[in-house]
């Protein structure tokens, strides 16, 4: 399977920002009122607004939340941040990060809602103001010029998005998401008696495979050292936000893991996917077998829940 069919392109790859970073559906800005900006300088035009905790994070920016911090230059803490996007009123990108998660978390639900909030994060629980935007926007403040990074700002230099032009991590775990996203989708590509066709294993006490293979015998080496990886996190922990699990249909649980060059999509009552650096836009599935139950089970008795 491609991934190239579920990434997002033009009006869906707007959409899929927009829903990774919570900005304001309906307002041309994305902003919390609309209309038109006046130019104060000091002024944050607010453009949309994202979680950075242990359970929550673009995962664009990393495999983990420390290694999401690390891409904002910030300290990982227990209780993670808020991070507001916006333009000041010469037009300049500015990340406002705030220890109030609890507004930001409010501000995204709501716009999630199609309504509008001012989110406006007090003056003590700000905890830095970065030049330049962490996120690709395809938004701007009405009435300010064009977004543009500001010059010579005293807090370091500015913030980029990741590069996702050309297959990498970057680009892998932003099609993990989508796989995530469109779960319903991605799983009716799947034939189980067509890709999960049971052949004895070649490893001794073994997992039965097939075209999309049990953990043990599976044919694809990337997966076989991703799965070997996983298993390894049930023994010893890995970084907060390394795995992560949410409600899904039924009694299930819908899982996310990543690692070093792979992540994977899965249900704990069902099967997974699997995407890897070195396997460029290919989606791989893993079939339920005998182990992958068990090893699923351990992985969300240990994720972090991101509906806590």
């Amino acid at each position: 399977m491609s991934v190239a069919e579920g990434m997002p392109q033009d009006a869906a790859e707007e959409d899929a920002v927009r829903r990774q970073a919570g900005t304001a559906p309906g307002d041309a800005a994305g902003g919390p009122a609309g209309g038109t900006a006046a130019a104060d300088e000091d002024a944050l035009y607010v453009l949309t607004a994202t979680l950075l905790t242990p359970g929550r994070f673009p995962s664009v920016l990393g495999d983990d939340y420390p290694a999401a911090c690390a891409a904002l230059r910030l300290v990982p803490r227990a209780d993670g941040y808020g991070l507001v996007l916006g333009q000041d009123g010469l037009g300049a990108r500015w990340t406002v990060v705030t220890s109030d998660t609890a507004l930001v978390a409010v501000a995204v639900a709501t716009w999630d809602c199609g309504m509008e909030y001012d989110l406006s994060p007090g003056e003590r629980t700000i905890v830095a103001s970065l030049p330049g935007w962490p996120l690709e926007l395809a938004v701007a403040a009405p009435g300010l010029p064009a977004p543009h990074d500001p010059a010579g700002a005293d807090e370091g230099p500015a913030l980029t998005p990741p590069d996702t032009s050309v297959w990498g991590p970057a680009q892998r775990r932003l099609g993990a998401d989508e796989i995530a996203l469109r779960w319903r989708t991605w799983r009716a590509e799947i034939d189980d008696a067509q890709d999960f066709t049971a052949r004895p294993s070649t490893d001794a006490g073994g997992d039965a495979g097939g075209a999309g293979g049990g953990i043990e015998g599976h044919r694809h080496p990337g997966v076989r050292r991703a799965l070997a990886e996983a298993r390894g996190y049930v023994g010893s922990p890995p970084p907060p936000g390394r795995v992560r699990s949410s409600f899904a249909e039924g009694d299930a649980r819908s899982l996310r893991a990543d690692g070093p060059g792979w992540s994977m999509v899965a249900r704990t009552d069902d099967i997974a996917f699997f995407l890897l650096d070195d396997a460029p836009g290919e989606v791989v599935p893993v079939g339920r077998g005998a182990e992958l139950p068990r090893l699923l089970a351990a992985l969300d008795q240990l994720a972090v829940r991101t509906d806590a």
